[in-house]
Order: C-alpha cells, then sequence, then structure tokens
C-alpha cells in the first residue's frame, strides 16, 4: 500500500537516490545531470516536498512551489519523480492527486508544468488525464541525453 505524506528533512537520503536516478538519466528533467548532492537537495527541497512509502520505502516524490513570485503566486508548480524500477504501478497518479488536492486546499487557483518533456509519454499522458491541456510547445526546448532536441510543453489546469 502506498501513502503519501508530507517530507521531513531527515526523507532527503531516501529521496536522493530517486531524485539522481531520474535527472542523471538526462531524458525526463532540464537539471543537470551531474548535479551534486547538496545542490539538488536546495533546489528539491525548496519547497512543501512530499514523499509516496511503500512500508518504510520512498518510492516516489513531489515538490510543491508557486509558479511565479508575488502577483504569479497563485498558480502552482510541481515536479513529480517515481523510482524507475517501480513506474507503472500508479505511484504517480496517487502523488499527482495528493499534491493537486493539496493545491487547492492551499488556495492555489490552477496548476502550470513550465517543461513536461514531449517524450516522456507515460508524463503527458497522465497529466491529460488528470485535466492538463498542453497551452504551448517549444521546439527542441530540451536536449535529450539519448534523442538530441525534443519539444516541451507547457501544461495547464485550473483547480
Amino acid at each position: 500500500m502506498i501513502t503519501i505524506r508530507l517530507a521531513d528533512a531527515a526523507d532527503w537520503e531516501r529521496i536522493w537516490p530517486i531524485w539522481h536516478g531520474v535527472v542523471a538519466a538526462g531524458t525526463t528533467y532540464m537539471w543537470d545531470p551531474a548535479t551534486s548532492y547538496e545542490q539538488a537537495r536546495a533546489l528539491w527541497m525548496s519547497g512543501e516536498v512530499f514523499v509516496a512509502v511503500e512500508g518504510d520505502e520512498v518510492v516516489g516524490t513531489a515538490l510543491l512551489k508557486p509558479n511565479q513570485p508575488g502577483l504569479g503566486d497563485h498558480i502552482a508548480n510541481a515536479g513529480f519523480m517515481v523510482d524507475p524500477s517501480r513506474a507503472g504501478r500508479g505511484i504517480g497518479r496517487a502523488l499527482a492527486t495528493a499534491v493537486l488536492d493539496h493545491a487547492r486546499s492551499s488556495g492555489y487557483t490552477g496548476m502550470q508544468f513550465t517543461a513536461v518533456i514531449s517524450t516522456n509519454t507515460g508524463a503527458v499522458t497522465l497529466w491529460r488525464s488528470l485535466g492538463f491541456e498542453v497551452v504551448a510547445t517549444i521546439p527542441g526546448g530540451f536536449r535529450h541525453a539519448t534523442l538530441g532536441r525534443v519539444p516541451i510543453h507547457i501544461m495547464y489546469r485550473d483547480l
């Protein structure tokens, strides 16, 4: 059974292997694949962080924060990562549902993803199924580790 909860600082040790594995692959996140442990911690632990836990193991994580400061802080932004060895088991959907509910109850009126890699078809399919729309596509916006330059989508939905 998967439990979704807010992370605490001690969870970073269990988040890091997922974060590092996903980012180092160079296929789904803009961050530099060589991002250090400390840099990654500062990037990921900068907002409200959630973990998906199965037993006592962290199997996924999400970051929720305002998309922009000041007059744009009513729109949420989020990032999601699931242990690649557990893909396709509903962990991403469970995290997404929990984070969307939390964002709504926290007063956000919408959620925007600024860089969904077009070749990450699992993510694009999930976000569309949860009501997100592609509102723009940036040709060649991501330097994919194996495919070269591929488009990124900006996706949005009201909350």
